[in-house]
């Protein structure tokens, strides 16, 4: 279906949400159309934010808004829609548009499996109303469901279309780029060479497959890192787990902006706690690059200044290899929590591959390493 023809049936004007690659005509669409536009288009830090960003505007307006995501936001939202939008609280009413990763019977990363097989039944637990649109959903079909769902939605109920691999098409080419010069996968192997057999959390994304090749590369092991291929927004707090664990050991945690923005109140937690062997390594290109490129608002706001606002003793901001070799050396000795803020291009190698060893093997790998250090 063309992805036009969703949002002419759909006819709202405002859309909400978090990128994804299951959504990507959806987003391209939407940035072709509108661009960051606060009267018809934002994206926001995490897939909550979205929804209660979309009651705000039905207040103010009386219409319904859409928020867009990749399922493994449900999560995200599951408080807002059962304490704000529920019918039985204040009767907001929301369309939830759902990229299906990991759907039963196609073939996906073992992070998106077992949120593929309840996406549905999380949606039916929540009282949304739902239908799934596929490659063969025909424009009649989809109008005949959302004249039902007008319905549902003037109750106060929300309802939501869940979006199967390759269903939407026709979306126009967008390019996202950004005015810096240091590439990410270049960024990790500075990375690599300073940390030396240091134990690593690598967060959600083409970090932590850049952070793979390049062990193998290396011929390296894969045993000091762990690679947070879901859960997005948390590899600093596991980073943190660690460190407070092992605190004769320096943890080095390779973030990215819109991970940091998604749960940035783990910052918080980060700073009041100050462990003495946690170095954080953000990689800031202001965009969802690993779903498309699409914007975050990380370019726009001073990470240094809130690291230090949330209790980091250290934060600094580069944009050079030379500066980064010096903060990381200097981090490395200096036995404080410190923020390596690195300003990044956007980008990475058509050839890019995926680990190929299991997130349970990752797991286990990992742990017996941590056995040996304390």
């Amino acid at each position: 279906m063309k992805v036009e023809s969703l949002v002419n049936i759909i006819n709202s004007d405002f859309y909400t949400g978090v990128p994804d690659s299951q959504l990507k005509a959806l987003c391209n669409y939407l940035m072709d159309r509108y661009g960051i536009d606060p009267k018809h288009h934002i994206i926001a830090a995490n897939e909550g934010n979205c929804t209660a960003l979309a009651a705000g505007y039905h207040l103010a307006t009386g219409k319904v808004p859409v928020v867009y995501m990749q399922n493994s936001g449900e999560g995200n939202i599951i408080n807002p829609v059962a304490s704000l939008l529920n019918d039985k609280v204040y009767a907001i009413p929301v369309i939830f548009i759902i990229g299906w990763r990991g759907e039963p019977g196609i073939h996906d990363e073992p992070q998106h499996i077992y949120q593929g097989e309840v996406t549905t039944c999380l949606l039916d637990d929540m009282e949304i109303a739902n239908y799934a649109i596929g490659t063969d959903t025909t424009e009649e079909e989809l109008k005949a469901k959302m004249d039902e769902f007008r319905s549902i939605l003037a109750t106060g109920k929300d309802v939501a279309f869940v979006i199967r691999k390759g269903a939407l098409t026709d979306a126009p080419k967008v390019k996202y780029e950004n005015s810096n010069t240091m590439v990410r996968e270049e960024i990790i192997q500075h990375i690599v060479a300073a940390s030396g057999e240091d134990p690593i959390i690598s967060t959600t994304g083409k970090a932590s497959r850049e952070l793979f090749e390049i062990r193998v590369a290396n011929n390296q092991s894969h045993k000091y890192d762990f690679l947070t291929v879901g859960s997005m927004g948390h590899s600093s707090s596991i980073a943190l787990g660690v460190a407070l664990n092992k605190p004769n050991t320096t943890i080095w945690c390779v973030d990215g902006d819109g991970a940091v923005l998604m749960h940035m109140g783990s910052m918080a937690v980060l700073g009041s706690n100050k462990p003495k062997n946690l170095i954080h390594i953000v990689i800031n290109n202001g965009a969802h690059e690993t779903v498309g490129g699409m914007p975050t608002v990380a370019s726009n706001i001073d990470l240094v200044k809130i690291a230090e606002a949330c209790g980091y003793p250290y934060a600094v901001s580069v944009d050079s290899f030379e500066a980064l070799d010096k903060e990381l050396e200097a981090a490395k000795n200096r036995n404080e929590l410190s923020l390596i803020e690195v300003k990044c291009s956007i980008g990475a190698r058509d050839d890019l591959g995926r680990p190929t060893t299991t997130a349970l093997e990752n797991k286990q790998n990992f742990m017996e390493y941590l056995k040996t250090l304390s």
